[in-house]
């Protein structure tokens, strides 16, 4: 289930595909866990990263949309697994890419032939890009921004303003900016524009994290931006925004992945090669739960994940599924790769802090990616939105089937108007937990779903309790479990997972169930019909002794599986 550098062969995509995962794996294991780490505590810029990136044309490769070039392609499959392999090595290498994604959002959305042209040509050259868009005072509220454009009289405007934790602002051959312009109020006024960091009216002002990635202040003063420059105006500018945000936030789940992942191997295989007080640390029963949880979460985070890229790859107008399963992958799956290192290093204990592992990196670095591309609340408050139509309205779509072919996601860059999310209907729910009724804990979990439903239809949250976002947001962290075990579900079936795993998985969720259950129990604004249901569903998990030895066993094998090269 895990990804394994060694003999790590991506059979699943084409030939060039394959050659640059392979190549960009080689490169890190050549390199060495040494280097990597020496890095990573000195705090020094990645630059010979992105000079093998440049080398081996990874990021024109997979980030170029055949719109653009038509040997290329935007193939979000592979760029999941690309996902993957960096944020295994480090967040710091995932990030620079990650944020040339968000900084060509707005340019593949654009219909400005030559500044797609422009950023073609600087992918190919090796270049990184930037997505200005948060500002120090606004954070990400796109409808607030003190990036102001002044009319030069000339067809274009002059920029004066300043951006605050902008990625790869300090090298980006193209920086994405949104600001407005001082002469037209409301929507009609924001402007998305191309500068280039190496512009004398750019000013780069530090860098406002202390880590290896560079995360930058920069401030333009009256920066020439001329008409070919502007890539969207009034609200194409506001929509690119968002759909923007909506490609790039997709990225985090999968570099969650990659972090556990590889923190997992050396959590396993050291616990498994101690000894204390004469016994083998894995022999004792709480550390085997601990490690089994947490393996069993680190699945279905991939499970969820890889499903995931399947409706967003499928994506139309008429279907829009991925707008739920999009913030789902930002909000759940980055929480409960938290929950995945916290679960190994109660077993590791100060070993997670030693300089020389990955693990003490991880622990730092996974503790970002949920803050990311909008908080956890903000994602939860969103998910909400398809609440009503995915419970109770499912409609009829043909079935959706894994997507690993070498196709091109044209659809990310013309989602349309950011808007009606209320609309957005799902097929129903249920036709994924009746397939695996049979699964004790599976169906302990349809028993919580049904019953919140129930709570929905019977005790739904009054106009006082909808105006409360802490009681709201409870609500929303059972429905989200719900709609996780959905995609959980399919892609098992369609991977013909382990049951003992999948038996396994779903005893975690039948447990967050109770607990979000038992918060809401707690809440001062639920009322007391609302509080009664709450205690009436909170489940024991089934148990079963011959499951748990056997996961467990799948969980031992990872004891020496896989360690990076010194």
């Amino acid at each position: 289930m895990l990804f394994n550098p060694r003999g790590y062969d991506p059979v699943q995509f084409d030939e060039p595909t394959r050659r640059l995962l392979r190549a960009t794996v080689d490169w890190f294991e050549t390199r060495g866990k040494k280097a990597l780490i020496d890095s990573y505590i000195d705090r020094a810029w990645y630059g010979d990263f992105l000079e093998f990136a440049a080398k081996e044309g990874l990021f024109a490769e997979f980030l170029t949309p055949s719109g653009a070039d038509p040997d290329k392609r935007w193939d979000t499959a592979r760029n999941a697994e690309l996902n993957e392999i960096l944020g295994f090595y480090g967040l710091g290498y995932w990030y620079t890419w990650q944020v040339t994604v968000l900084g060509l959002g707005p340019v593949w959305q654009s219909e400005n032939e030559a500044v797609r042209a422009r950023a073609a040509k600087l992918l190919t050259e090796g270049h990184v890009m930037a997505f200005g868009l948060s500002e120090r005072t606004h954070g990400a509220d796109i409808y607030s921004t003190d990036m102001i454009l002044t009319p030069d009289g000339e067809g274009g405007f002059t920029a004066t303003g300043s951006k605050y934790y902008i990625g790869n602002g300090n090298v980006a051959g193209l920086v994405s900016v949104f600001g407005r312009r001082s002469d037209v109020e409301g929507p009609e006024g924001y402007v998305f524009f191309a500068a280039d960091s190496r512009h004398e009216a750019y000013h780069l002002v530090k860098n406002v994290v202390n880590a290896q990635m560079y995360v930058s202040e920069f401030r333009l003063e009256e920066y020439p931006v001329r008409a070919e420059d502007v890539l969207h105006t009034g609200q194409a500018a506001f929509d690119a925004a968002l759909n923007t945000v909506n490609v790039g936030k997709f990225n985090l789940c999968t570099a969650s992945v990659g972090i556990c992942e590889h923190a997992m191997y050396e959590a396993v295989t050291h616990a498994h090669n101690r000894v204390l007080y004469g016994r083998k640390v894995t022999d004792f029963p709480h550390v085997r739960r601990e490690l089994t949880d947490a393996y069993a979460r680190l699945v279905a985070m991939k499970l969820f994940s890889d499903r995931a890229v399947d409706y967003f790859r499928t994506a139309s107008p008429e279907d829009r599924r991925y707008l739920l399963f999009n913030p789902m992958t930002k909000m759940k799956v980055t929480t409960e790769g938290e929950k995945v290192i916290d679960l190994m290093w109660d077993v590791i204990a100060a070993k997670g802090f030693e300089a020389d592992t990955y693990f003490d990196k991880a622990a730092k670095d996974i503790r970002g990616l949920p803050k990311l591309e909008g908080t956890v609340h903000v994602n939860l408050a969103l998910i909400l939105k398809f609440m009503g139509n995915y419970l109770f309205a499912p409609a009829d779509y043909a079935p959706v089937p894994s997507r690993l072919d070498a196709a091109d996601d044209a659809f990310l860059f013309r989602q349309g108007p950011a808007r009606g999310l209320g609309a957005i209907r799902f097929h129903d729910w249920r036709t994924a937990y009746d397939a695996h009724a049979h699964v004790a804990n599976v169906a302990r979990f349809r028993e919580q779903a049904d019953g919140f439903c129930a709570l929905l239809l019977a005790h739904a949250p009054s106009k006082e309790q909808q105006a409360d976002l802490d009681f709201l947001l409870e609500i929303g962290q059972l429905f989200a479990l719900i709609v996780y075990g959905q995609l959980v579900l399919e892609q098992a079936e369609l991977t013909g997972l382990d049951a003992d795993l999948l038996d396994q998985v779903f005893d975690a969720l039948v447990r967050d169930f109770s607990a979000h259950a038992t918060e809401l129990h707690g809440k001062s604004s639920t009322t007391e019909e609302q509080a009664a249901w709450a205690l009436a569903h909170v489940r024991r998990p089934v148990a079963d002794a011959g499951r748990a030895e056997r996961v467990w066993a799948q969980v031992e094998a990872l004891s020496g599986a896989y360690e990076m090269q010194p």
